[in-house]
């Protein structure tokens, strides 16, 4: 009989089969001709199957629209495919670049993520973690927001590798792949320093669940008071990062730092580069000359900050390959080899027309 030959009458579903319309392993090995384990063995990639009765249980499979139990499969002892994936935001690039990254170099070894964006909302996060971790991954992959004392418990026990990403300075789980947000923030405040700027304001979004922008506010203060500088202001507004948000800080923050005649020149260092483009916006509205007036400061390194009329001020951070050596250490944790516990990608200070 060849693969093709798979007749009508040999489809029709066995009446001593559930009645849950989900095709089962038993019918496509009846439909086949084969038993069950040789169905099953044909389905994981046909190791020690002939290859005719590799086509015919893969033929029959489609007909049928049979799935494999991928989670029967692990509990009964296989490996998993998936790689559990928590991110805090979509809504920008940043992320969406890390698991760009991530996402080819898991698809490149047969893995593949499933992903979980928790809103920079740490129970949020925790519920994601637990839901993910049920399944039995062969890892995990986190951007931690503030994470709660039982996210920390669930990693730490979970079993799996885990790899936390975008910032080395917490002391890992297990192994963390990004850089030093911290250090990022120093080396912004040591360059404007640098430019004779003496007079910096902050603006941001809602950084009390976010640590990777907390931790670069708190380096850029280091870096101001090695000089005996502190910021004359700060305005933090309630919400996720956006170019909106941006011009609506610049603004508030304006009421309280003039700027123009009469004033000492202002440079505003943002959150993220969203937040600079939106006060960009803002200088524009207002005729202010930039960056006689105002100067502007960002990070992360996104094209939208480059595309500016001028270009912006920031430090890129090398977000791909991010992504990509969090899979590579998570996929070399998953075959029992040895992983650097902290892999420091650095950052790039981008010199723009803004400062």
């Amino acid at each position: 009989m060849t693969p093709l030959s798979i007749t009508q009458a040999q489809m029709t579903r066995d009446p001593d089969q559930p009645d849950d319309n989900r095709p089962t392993l038993a019918e496509v090995a009846r439909i086949a001709g084969v038993s069950e384990i040789t169905a099953s063995r044909a389905l994981r990639g046909g190791t020690h199957v002939a290859r005719a009765t590799l086509e015919r249980v893969q033929t029959a499979a489609r007909a049928i629209n049979y799935m494999p139990n991928r989670l029967a499969g692990t509990l009964a002892g296989g490996a998993s495919r998936q790689v559990a994936v928590v991110l805090p935001s979509l809504s920008n690039s940043v992320f969406s670049d890390v698991l760009h990254g991530l996402e080819t170099r898991l698809e490149q070894a047969g893995h593949h993520p499933i992903l979980g964006v928790s809103n920079y909302d740490p129970l949020r996060e925790e519920r994601l973690v637990s839901d993910l971790l049920s399944w039995r991954p062969a890892g995990l992959v986190l951007a931690p927001a503030v994470s709660t004392a039982e996210t920390r418990r669930l990693l730490a026990g979970s079993g799996v590798p885990i790899v936390e990403i975008m910032d080395v300075d917490p002391a890992p789980i297990d192994t963390t792949v990004g850089l030093s947000q911290r250090a990022a923030g120093r080396a912004m405040a040591h360059y404007l320093l640098g430019r004779g700027y003496r007079r910096l304001a902050y603006a941001g979004h809602d950084i009390s669940t976010d640590p990777r922008a907390l931790s670069r506010l708190q380096g850029l203060q280091d870096g101001l008071a090695e000089a005996e500088v502190t910021l004359a202001a700060t305005v933090l507004l309630p919400g996720p990062s956006s170019v909106p948000l941006g011009r609506d800080a610049v603004g508030q923050l304006l009421q309280d730092c003039p700027v123009g005649a009469g004033h000492d020149r202002l440079v505003v260092c943002f959150s993220n580069d969203d937040m600079a483009v939106g006060g960009m916006f803002h200088a524009l509205s207002a005729g202010l000359d930039v960056p006689g007036d105002l100067a502007l400061a960002g990070f992360n390194g996104l094209a939208i900050g480059q595309a500016l009329p001028l270009p912006l001020t920031t430090i890129a951070s090398r977000r791909v390959e991010i992504g990509e050596l969090a899979g590579a250490a998570l996929l070399a944790r998953v075959a029992g080899k040895p992983v650097e516990k902290v892999q420091d990608v650095g950052f790039r200070l981008v010199i723009g027309a803004t400062t």
